[in-house]
């Protein structure tokens, strides 16, 4: 069993907590995710590392209710504890295969859209303390959906944060704020690294392709079990076919069908919508009929 040592609410279903957990903060890399399982019966749920520590072994995850798993784990408390929590999983960020003197020379920018904060803040933290310093761009849909905000401006070069609703930061969306540091304030990226909705990926995406930027996304959002059998994270990269859980979660964004991506990803959705309706049900008696 893995104990949950801490419990934070970020924002309106969303919670950060700590979890102890030796082996994987051990062995993570900024860029893995873990799988988390409630109870033996319990559905197996991927989540990207928020982050670790390696003397206190533990590992911090953030999750958002966006099913019936996730919507039960709103209920736990310090002291609880996991079933299952295994990792790491994923392939590691390409970036700390890099020798550090290259890293040191390159201009990258980060771009995290939502819950996306939440794995973008690792590698963030991994270049800051090696002294290679980066820009990032936090986008949420309002002021109050808007995580990590103090914990990434203490790891950032630069940070900019746009809302949809222009509650804080810029009013408007993060491909806004990289068209305007590019072409108007001259900024020269060698490398731009997205994470968070399949939407904001695929816009950011057309945009740097447009600008002639190379850039990286991380595919998490459609894994379901994590190990590359069940074929749910099936990708087309390039003329490739490529499992997000196995093979990523991070691939050049340019290289992605995220037509073909947001259509699988909806089909796993749906089927959360009717895990999420029993749930209710059953926390009103079945009242609808149970799984018919």
């Amino acid at each position: 069993m893995y104990e949950i040592l801490k419990v934070e609410q970020l924002a309106p279903r969303m919670l950060l907590m700590d979890v102890k957990a030796p082996r994987v903060a051990r062995y993570c890399e900024p860029g893995q995710f873990l799988i988390v399982r409630l109870d033996e019966k319990g559905e197996r749920i991927p989540l990207t590392i928020c982050d670790y520590d390696r003397e206190v072994g533990s590992i911090t995850i953030v999750f958002q209710s966006a099913g019936a798993s996730t919507e039960k784990m709103l209920d736990l408390k310090v002291g609880d504890a996991f079933h299952d929590f295994v990792g790491p999983l994923g392939r590691p960020s390409d970036f700390v295969y890099e020798h550090l003197d290259t890293l040191k020379k390159k201009r990258l920018l980060f771009v995290a859209g939502g819950v996306g904060a939440a794995p973008v803040y690792p590698q963030v933290k991994w270049l800051h303390e090696r002294g290679v310093e980066v820009d990032v761009i936090v986008g949420a849909k309002n002021a109050e959906m808007l995580i990590l905000e103090e914990e990434m401006r203490e790891v950032a070069g630069n940070l900019y944060i746009a809302t949809d609703d222009g509650s804080v930061g810029h009013h408007g969306l993060v491909t806004d704020v990289i068209k305007k540091l590019v072409t108007e304030e001259g900024m020269a990226y060698d490398e731009v690294i997205a994470i968070g909705p399949m939407i904001m990926m695929k816009f950011v995406c057309l945009l740097t392709k447009e600008l002639g930027l190379s850039t990286v996304v991380s595919m998490n959002s459609i894994m379901v079990d994590g190990t590359g059998m069940c074929g749910a994270c099936r990708l087309t990269v390039g003329d490739e076919v490529k499992f997000a859980c196995v093979d990523g979660p991070e691939f050049d964004g340019h290289l992605i069908n995220f037509d073909e991506a947001m259509k699988r990803q909806q089909m796993y959705k749906d089927e959360e919508g009717k895990d999420m309706v029993k749930l209710k049900e059953s926390h009103h008696g079945g009242c609808c009929g149970g799984d018919q």
